[in-house]
């Protein structure tokens, strides 16, 4: 044998054994932090469901899925269950709005999972199809998704615009030991790490087709929390190996405000549920004292000011931060204003964790702008000459594709083309896609500007250039309708470094009817930025707060310890 045969399985053999040990790592941490329980020091002794009153501060998924766990599980009652929203529409970041005339946007595209989000499917099993009778959303959209699996085949282009081979993870020996050693190490060694920082000896972590494909399709950045870098490695392994087709995304039928939001809603009222929109919390009282109990939650609204008195036995369940906050909208012709306010959610956070203990730190997620912001466009054409073009290139019929990452790009753009129609209300003749950059504050390739200072128009012809369709600009911006460009100064506000207790937990200790549901709640081995996280920190609210036994959270879907999924990961690391 070699001596380069030799080092090879040397490197081999330490990758299974910090897999393996990694395994071991992960399930010493997951029953340390499940030692440090959610559960309160004194629930209500008040049970009767008829006296209650729940108070839900936003109106996003977590708190919409809270209040179907409390009419399906609790049998509580729906005009006793109050929605509190400060936007003008419900959904928090699951959004979808416009029309064929002005234009369609959605922020951003969450992406669903099959495997992995384990309670949203459970709910949604529960919840009416609008437009398949006798079905479930659940059933809906996986019937939608079998019928148009995901392959991307363009899922990186260069600057001549070459579709690169991506079966190669692109690692050497250093990159896949760095990864090792990772996997091996303890969270609680990771406060405030950033991703750069783990892999500082091994640069070339960063030029891989592996580092390039993660990073865009979860908007992950150098400097992101190598804490959930980690998280998403264990969460994720299986979709390591299919990473270059992302087969593993699911899709919904439509937008996400039409396909998840509006069926849920719909469930909602269907009970009486009361909800509250443009109405701003601006702060929480608390009883004195070491424990947690909120008596009274204050209100803003167009027509002055109000306040809520809790009784003993109320509920007072809060979104403590969101990563669309501080979100503007530009068109063809103007930029979407970067506008990095305190933001709704994290103000009335920050208020409220200066009051009591352990209910988290604020100041990482929401104190970073610069960072954590990146620009989100949604484009709107007349007929479908774009997206023809855009499929003769890529190879990919609209809904079969994922993401088209321009790696060489100043600004990191990748598009994705979504199976027409987007909207319920989309006409035939009117085609969408939406598209997204991170590197905001950087100057393009051939608009000599900052993404964040450019119009729909600008941000269209530097997308056309990539494409290296410049020959035809004329032509496809006849084709235009719109290009609206979102600028999001705290949609990565999750992902940024952190200790491990500036996430508070869902219900904190010594609460007595108090929860935080969010992406920025702590969830031993759950991954941040996705619908299931929101779906489980509200799961965990309804059933620690009002004592639920007869059904069970479904616990984090173990794939990392799983022979062959570890198998398979390690192969496609040596391709």
């Amino acid at each position: 044998m070699s001596k380069k045969s030799t080092e090879n399985g040397k490197t081999l053999l330490l990758a299974l054994g910090a897999i393996a040990g990694a395994v071991a790592v992960a399930t010493m941490s997951v029953k340390k932090h499940k030692d440090k329980s959610n559960t309160p020091t004194s629930l209500p002794k008040n049970r009767n469901m008829e006296d209650r009153q729940v108070y839900f501060i936003g109106g996003g998924l977590a708190s919409l899925a809270g209040a179907a766990y409390l009419v399906r599980d609790c049998d509580f009652k729906g005009e006793n269950i109050h929605i509190i929203e400060g936007m003008s529409i419900l959904g928090g970041s699951n959004d979808g709005a416009g029309d064929a005339i002005n234009g369609y946007v959605c922020r951003g595209g969450r992406m669903l999972n099959e495997e992995t989000y384990e309670n949203f499917w459970e709910l949604f099993s529960d919840i009416p199809s609008l437009d398949m009778p006798g079905k479930s959303v659940k059933e809906e959209i996986l019937n939608f998704d079998h019928l148009h699996p995901t392959h991307a085949q363009a899922r990186l282009i260069d600057k001549d615009g070459v579709i690169l081979d991506v079966t190669s993870m692109g690692f050497n020996n250093a990159d896949r030991m760095a990864l090792g050693k990772l996997m091996l190490t303890p969270e609680e060694k990771l406060d405030n790490k950033t991703i750069e920082q783990w892999f500082i000896q091994t640069p070339h972590f960063f030029e891989t087709n592996f580092w390039f494909m993660w990073q865009t399709t979860f908007a992950f950045q150098k400097w992101s929390s190598l804490f959930e870098f980690k998280r998403y490695m264990e969460r994720m392994v299986f979709e390591f190996s299919r990473i270059e087709t992302l087969e593993g995304v699911t899709r919904t039928p439509y937008n996400q405000y039409e396909s998840v939001i509006v069926p849920l809603k719909v469930y909602l009222d269907n009970f009486g549920v009361d909800f509250s929109i443009n109405a701003t919390v601006t702060d929480l009282d608390f009883n004195p004292g070491a424990g947690i109990t909120v008596t009274a939650i204050h209100i803003k609204e167009k027509v002055g000011d109000r306040i809520i008195e809790l009784n003993p036995s109320d509920v007072c369940i809060m979104t403590n931060g969101c990563m669309t906050d501080c979100a503007t909208l530009g068109d063809m012709n103007t930029p979407a204003e970067y506008n990095p306010s305190q933001p709704i959610s994290g103000e009335l956070w920050s208020k409220i964790a200066k009051k009591k203990k352990g209910l988290g730190n604020p100041e990482p997620f929401f104190g970073h702008a610069d960072e954590t912001n990146w620009e989100s466009f949604t484009v709107t054409c007349k007929g479908n000459k774009f997206l023809n073009l855009i499929e003769k290139f890529s190879t990919n019929i609209p809904g079969s594709g994922a993401l088209m990452t321009f790696k060489d790009s100043n600004w990191l753009m990748s598009i994705v083309v979504a199976a027409q129609p987007h909207f319920k209300n989309q006409p035939l003749d009117t085609t969408i896609f939406w598209g997204y950059s991170i590197y905001t504050d950087k100057i393009g390739d051939f608009v000599k500007k900052p993404m964040r200072d450019c119009s729909g128009e600008e941000i269209l012809i530097e997308l056309i250039h990539h494409l290296h369709m410049s020959d035809q600009l004329e032509e496809i911006k006849e084709t235009v309708i719109n290009v609206i460009p979102c600028m999001m100064p705290y949609i990565d506000s999750q992902f940024q470094p952190r200790k491990m207790s500036d996430r508070p937990n869902v219900v904190p200790k010594g609460s007595t009817n108090f929860a935080m549901i969010s992406q920025f709640v702590e969830i031993p081995e759950d991954m941040v930025f996705t619908e299931e996280y929101s779906v489980r920190s509200a799961r965990i609210a309804i059933y620690t707060l009002f004592g639920i036994k007869d059904k069970k959270i479904i616990p984090v879907t173990s794939y990392k310890k799983r022979p062959r999924v570890l198998k398979d990961a390690l192969k496609t690391s040596y391709r």
